[in-house]
This record gives C-alpha cells, structure tokens and sequence, in this order.
C-alpha cells in the first residue's frame, strides 16, 4: 500500500505536470499577479466573479512543482465558490501552511467553524500541507493564494494589481 506521503507527493507532481485551469480567462471580472522574487514563480490570476460566486478561476504563469501545483488545486477548489467561502478557504489554508494566525489577513471568520463543503475543499488540499516542514517552500505554496487574495481585494474589473 502506497505510504500517504507518497500520495501527497504524486498529487503535487501530477497538478506540477499537468496544471488544471491553465489559461487566460478573456474578459475577467478580477485579475492579478503574483511573484516571489526568492526563486522567481510568477503567477497571474484570473476570476469571473457573478454574484458574488467564483463562476471561472484560472492562472497563468511559471514557477515550481509546488507553486503550479498549489495555482492547479486552488483553482479546482474554488470553482463555484462564494468570494466569502474563497476568503475563508485562504484562511485556514494559509494557517495550515504557516500556522500563522489569519485574522489578520481575513478578519474573524476565519476562525469560524468551517462547512462540511469547505471541509471537503481543504482535505483536497491537504497534499500542500507538508511544505510546512520547509520554510523556504511556504512562499511556493501560497503565491496564488495571495494573489487571489488581491484580486478579490484590488483587481476588480480585470484591473491587474501585483503582489510578491
């Protein structure tokens, strides 16, 4: 039976290989980049928001295993969406990644008890965890979090805003 690490690692380099969601969205609603000038992934990112839901998510861009595979699960993740449920899935992604309290970043409803719906969403995530254990890799894993996180924030009407 395969060791559960080994899973986890076959899921990142799978999403690293074959991305999901790897394009420009035409006419995006949000939009934003990301880099980290640590090791050089770039990131853009691109949403169609409708009625307050992510109806489209999707990102371009160049980095590592980790970071495209991290762009490729957020991507899956998200679809469908409430911008709200987005933020709080960042939240506690970011504290499981970091375990670094969130509130700052999204305020307290990060720390609310989360839906069996966004529950599902984050153990789909959950192969993106063990970067905890390497610091230098966190930046890796999160770049298209922050850079939805501005998107949401900043890059309404397809505006591009940049964040590193």
């Amino acid at each position: 039976m395969m060791d559960l690490r080994e899973l986890y690692q076959e899921i990142i380099l799978d999403h690293g290989r074959h991305p999901r969601n790897l394009r420009a969205i035409a006419e995006p609603t949000h939009k934003a980049q990301g880099h980290n000038p640590l090791c050089g992934d770039r990131v853009t990112i691109y949403l169609s928001v409708e009625n307050g839901r992510i109806a489209d998510l999707s990102f371009e861009g160049r980095g590592c295993a980790i970071s495209t595979a991290a762009a490729s699960l957020m991507t899956e993740v998200l679809k469908g969406k409430s911008v709200k449920e987005a933020r709080a899935l960042f939240a506690a992604f970011h504290r499981r990644v970091t375990g670094a309290a969130c509130e700052v970043l999204l305020g307290p409803e990060a720390d609310e008890a989360m839906p069996p719906s966004l529950a599902e969403a984050m153990a789909r995530l959950e192969p993106l965890f063990g970067v905890k254990a390497y610091p230098a890799r966190i930046k890796c894993a999160t770049l298209s979090w922050h850079a939805l996180d501005a998107a949401l924030k900043d890059g309404a009407a397809g505006r591009l805003v940049k964040t590193e």
